[in-house]
């Protein structure tokens, strides 16, 4: 007689949260400052100006594009506004930072509007492998917003999932 081979995660009743599946689609887009600065680190106001002036804002359109300075130039706060007055018209949003900041404002936005009831009482594993650039604080953001619903909170993959968080048991 042999012995059936049985799927314990398949069979529980253990949930799956993929913040992967909430990845927003659409082009992400850097666009690095000191491209425009003299030697890479000294704004010249006119000739910056200049340079946004002719620049095609419209290969921008509808993606998320993040602003940042990748030396170590010291950029007026104005600077990066300018870019993104310039960008307005064609990005679907616009922030000062890095691509992984993108996506973590992407995620702060999104997470909220999530309904986390139908994980209600049950126990959540917070998926950890991902093909996709999960930022890590959309995965404290994830903790942060089942934790009041779940009864327990685990983080990895079924096979070797580190506990997080137990709910007290009332009464």
């Amino acid at each position: 007689m042999e012995d059936e081979i049985v799927n314990k995660v398949a069979n529980s009743v253990l949930e799956v949260f993929d913040l992967e599946d909430y990845y927003p689609r659409g082009i992400r887009a850097q666009i690095d400052i000191s491209k425009w600065l003299l030697e890479g680190f000294l704004l010249r106001e006119k000739d910056f100006r200049a340079e946004l002036k002719n620049q095609d804002w419209s290969q921008y359109q509808d993606q998320y594009v993040a602003i940042h300075c990748s030396t170590d130039a010291i950029v007026p706060a104005w600077a990066s506004i300018l870019v993104a007055i310039q960008l307005a018209p064609f990005a679907k949003k616009i922030i000062n930072g890095t691509i992984e900041d993108l996506d973590a404002s992407l995620y702060e936005e999104l997470l909220p509007k999530i309904d986390y009831s139908v994980y209600e009482n049950k126990p959540v594993i917070i998926k950890g492998c991902s093909r996709k650039p999960v930022p890590m604080r959309a995965y404290v953001l994830a903790a942060h917003y089942l934790q009041p619903f779940a009864r327990s909170i685990m983080y990895g993959e079924a096979c070797s999932a580190v506990p997080l968080y137990k709910a007290s048991k009332k009464g």
